[in-house]
């Protein structure tokens, strides 16, 4: 099993960031899939979530209006496009694959949100 991240980097306040994460070794299209992020003396905190089936989500309130989370089935990857990021935005970003009793993560892409 793995998950792979990708995209993460340096970007000016008010820039964007697509990141991706690449999912093997599982059925992806029926694991739940979410990003989230943990800034350094900080919690890990939940970004985005997007379901299995339906392909609902879910945003947190710091993110809502400026992220948008979507996965692709026939690629095995998940998406998270950032937009109007701020430094608070600066984490590390860790892709999630849940479903029953399986929790998968991945190793986490850096985003530095600074002028």
């Amino acid at each position: 099993v793995q998950l792979v991240e990708s995209g993460g980097g340096l970007v000016q306040p008010g820039g964007s960031l697509r990141l991706s994460c690449a999912a093997s070794g599982f059925t992806f299209s029926s694991y739940h899939m979410r990003w989230y992020r943990q800034a350094p003396g900080k919690e890990r905190e939940l970004v985005a979530a997007i379901s299995s089936l339906r392909g609902s989500t879910t945003y947190a309130d710091s993110t809502k209006g400026r992220f948008t989370i979507s996965r692709d089935n026939a690629k095995s990857t998940v998406y998270l496009q950032m937009n109007s990021l701020k430094p608070e935005d600066t984490a590390v970003y860790y892709c999630n694959a849940r479903y029953q009793f399986n929790d998968y993560w991945g190793q986490g892409t850096q985003v530095t949100v600074s002028s």
